[in-house]
């Protein structure tokens, strides 16, 4: 076989492989749709989280939730939007001048929200990857191969305790403290 032959099948195995990856990398993120359907995100995830956290039964604490959403895939089609993300919610309460931190989860999740007549969107369902066996392979299906979450995809919890602080009244250099 001549060396032309074998440049050009190299060269086509390369733009194979490099097509393979590129689809299975994560997806590009409007910016501008991204700031449409991050509140609403943030919003559900917050509502859904009430009720569940330990804090909560401690009505001194005034304990609430936060949460955060940071965008790995976003996809809109149809007046359908599919949302890959990673996800941060913490419950936070005041004791005695510091920031009480009860409950917590950092969850990659698909939303799939609806755009409504007004124009704004609602979140019409949700999935997140199970805990333990099967959330390796819950996100390989969801985000792809390449697309496993790493550090700097998740939301610092640093975020959410800034907005619970600036919730509550509390300074900035207010400690968190455990429930």
């Amino acid at each position: 076989m001549s060396a032309g032959r074998w440049g050009f099948g190299g060269g086509a195995v390369v733009v194979l492989l490099a097509s393979g990856a590129w689809a299975m990398w994560p997806g590009h993120v409007d910016a501008r749709l991204w700031e449409q359907v991050r509140p609403v995100i943030e919003d559900r995830l917050a509502a859904d989280s009430r009720g569940s956290g330990y804090g909560e039964t401690k009505p001194g604490l005034r304990a609430q939730w936060f949460c955060r959403a940071r965008a790995r895939a976003l996809d809109e089609r149809d007046g359908v939007v599919r949302a890959g993300v990673t996800t941060a919610c913490r419950e936070y309460g005041v004791r005695g001048g510091a920031l009480v931190e009860c409950s917590g989860a950092d969850v990659p999740q698909v939303v799939r929200l609806r755009r409504d007549a007004d124009g704004g969107y609602r979140v019409v369902a949700r999935e997140q990857a199970p805990d333990g066996a099967g959330y390796e392979r819950w996100v390989e299906d969801h985000f792809g191969l390449f697309a496993a979450p790493g550090p700097e995809d998740w939301v610092p919890s640093t975020e959410l305790a800034a907005a619970a602080r600036a919730h509550f009244g509390l300074p900035a250099a207010a400690p968190v403290t455990g429930c």
